[in-house]
């Protein structure tokens, strides 16, 4: 079976910088994931199978443990600001407002975001992503890095910033309690 390439056709994007969040309600949906960054538009192309793979399994794991009161979501629409919004992987909520959101979160919503890495995203989800997560103060924030066995790097809120991750290797037994009691080896997320 023969692989077909990209297109090469540029998307033309309304608007013009700095970008807010009612600007990308105008944009195609042309397979790519739109974020903002003070105004600052981030592009993600779609993601592979094994990025996939990994989002599948995590949020497996967190809806076999989660408590009735939460609820465990996937590319949802987070919004901080007017001019910064992301859309994490996953997400845990209170049920509760997911049964009152409409097209998006705001950051008190949101009790932990995790973020898969890729080649394309390991800088913006290991620099640019904490900080944000941090200053919209989300509680905890996973970074999941395929490319490292996977590894599990878990952010928790410490006044103003996330203190320093704990890490978990694929072959160690990550023992969590927040936001609630789950252990597993981040191995199992790519097997």
């Amino acid at each position: 079976m023969a692989t077909i390439e990209p297109s090469t056709e540029r998307t033309i994007l309304p608007g013009a910088p700095p970008y807010t969040v009612d600007d990308l309600l105008k944009f195609p949906d042309d397979g790519n994931r739109y974020e903002l960054l003070n105004g600052s538009l981030l592009v993600s192309p779609a993601s592979t199978p094994l990025h996939q793979r990994i989002i599948s399994r995590i949020m497996h794991a967190l809806m076999q443990a989660e408590p009735p009161h939460l609820e465990t979501l996937t590319t949802v629409n987070l919004r901080i600001t007017d001019k910064d919004y992301y859309i994490p992987d996953i997400v845990v909520v209170p049920l509760e407002v997911t049964d009152k959101v409409g097209l998006m979160f705001g950051p008190g919503d949101v009790l932990l975001a995790v973020e898969v890495g890729s080649p394309s995203t390991r800088m913006r989800d290991e620099g640019l992503k904490t900080l944000a997560y941090a200053q919209a103060r989300v509680p905890i924030y996973w970074r999941v890095e395929p490319d490292e066995g996977p590894a599990l790097y878990v952010h928790e809120l410490d006044g103003d910033a996330y203190g320093p991750p704990a890490v978990y290797k694929a072959g160690s037994v990550a023992e969590l309690s927040r936001p609630f009691p789950l252990a597993f080896d981040p191995a199992a997320f790519a097997a």
